[in-house]
C-alpha cells in the first residue's frame, strides 16, 4: 500500500501544470490599431478574430495565447475610402494575405497587475518578434486585459516605404474580456 501511495504522489507531482483556459467574450472585447493617416489619427477595429488563451498569473511558464485575425474584417471609423485602401494592395493586401497571426513565446510579470507577453506576429507574409505590455485584472472568473504594441508597418511590407500619407508607426490596441473555463 505504501508503494501505491508513493507512486500516486510521484504521478501527480510529475504531471505537467496547465494554466487556466479563458474564453474570450467577443461582444465585450476589441482588437484594432491606430495609425497616423494624412497627419490625423486613424483608428480601426477588426470584426472577426479568434483567441485561444491559457493564463495563470501564478504559472506563467505554462501560459500561452494564439490569436488569428481576419484582416478582411477590418472596420474603420474613416469611411469606405480608408477601408478600401487598408484592405487593398498598398495596405494589408487581403486578397493575398487574409489573416494575421500572433503566437506568444513567453510571459513575464512586471509588478502589480502588469505583464509583458513576447511572441511572433505573422502579417503580410512576414513573421517578426513582438513585445506586448499589458495590464490584467482578474475578478472571480472574469479577466480584463488591456495592452498596446508598437509596430512599424514597413517591417511587414505593408504599404509604401514613405510616410505620406500613412506614418510607419502603428499601435495595436487590445482590450479583452474573458471568462475562465
Amino acid at each position: 500500500m505504501k508503494h501505491i501511495l508513493l507512486a500516486a504522489a510521484f504521478f501527480f507531482a510529475a504531471a505537467p501544470a496547465y494554466a487556466a483556459h479563458w474564453n474570450v467574450d467577443y461582444a465585450k472585447s476589441k482588437l484594432g490599431f491606430t495609425a497616423t493617416w494624412s497627419k490625423q489619427p486613424f483608428t480601426a477595429q477588426f470584426k472577426s478574430w479568434k483567441a485561444a488563451i491559457d493564463f495563470d498569473p501564478a504559472d506563467l511558464a505554462h501560459a500561452k495565447a494564439d490569436v488569428a485575425i481576419a484582416l478582411t474584417s477590418e472596420a474603420s471609423s474613416g469611411g469606405d475610402e480608408f477601408d478600401d485602401a487598408i484592405k487593398g494592395a498598398q495596405g494589408f493586401a487581403v486578397a493575398q494575405f487574409a489573416t494575421a497571426h500572433f503566437v506568444t513565446t513567453g510571459f513575464r510579470a512586471t509588478g502589480g497587475n502588469g505583464y509583458v507577453a513576447t511572441g511572433t506576429l505573422s502579417l503580410h507574409g512576414v513573421t517578426k518578434p513582438v513585445t506586448l505590455p499589458f495590464t490584467l485584472t482578474i475578478t472571480g472568473k472574469i479577466a480584463h486585459m488591456v495592452g498596446t504594441a508598437a509596430l512599424l508597418r514597413t517591417d511587414y511590407g505593408v504599404g509604401q516605404a514613405t510616410t505620406d500619407p500613412v506614418a510607419h508607426e502603428v499601435t495595436v490596441n487590445i482590450d479583452i474580456t474573458a471568462v475562465q473555463q
